[in-house]
């Protein structure tokens, strides 16, 4: 940067443009301290545009190797949940809950509980309700497939007379 440009950082920062100093800093000291600011603001703009070419860089090299970009996500993610249960906090709280889970299930009102879960679990009114909730299950699941497989058709038609109005277009 030139002195021209200069010019703009130092009424940003309002000695300039105020022409007042703050208490206890002399002119000798502002304009110092001018200086100095306007070379910090030099180098950062020179580390951001070093930074945007090791990004350049680093995106060719990672192309270069077939990393894209859902393969670096999938690798962050991986990476953050490692380090989240590396954490204290995260071992604290499974700690915690694995000893909950032992006092909970070893409590009698949850071994009624279980108990009384599993002989509803082999009655005949479960059953029939599981059975018929299964059925419905299978008929929507079969419902949806057609209308999907009607709105697929029903696109496909629609693109082939598209391209045919856009054949004919085209001839003439």
């Amino acid at each position: 940067m030139d002195s021209s440009e200069h010019g703009s950082s130092k009424s940003s920062t309002g000695e300039a443009s105020a022409g007042t100093l703050p208490p206890g800093l002399t002119e000798e000291e502002a304009e110092e301290i001018q200086v100095e600011l306007t070379k910090v603001e030099d180098e950062i703009q020179t580390l951001r545009q070093v930074i945007v070419v090791k990004e350049r860089h680093a995106a060719e090299l990672k192309r270069r190797l077939g990393i894209g970009p859902l393969s670096e996500i999938k690798q962050n993610l991986t990476k953050g949940w490692h380090e989240v249960q590396c954490s204290n906090a995260y071992m604290r709280t499974s700690q915690t809950l694995g000893d909950l889970n032992r006092r909970v299930s070893s409590s009698n009102l949850y071994l009624t509980a279980s108990a009384t879960l599993e002989e509803i679990g082999r009655s005949d009114a479960y059953k029939r309700t599981q059975e018929t909730l299964s059925q419905a299950g299978h008929m929507t699941s079969a419902a949806f497939s057609s209308v999907g497989s009607a709105i697929r058709n029903r696109f496909g038609e629609m693109s082939l007379f598209l391209l045919s109005g856009y054949i004919i277009k085209t001839m003439f």
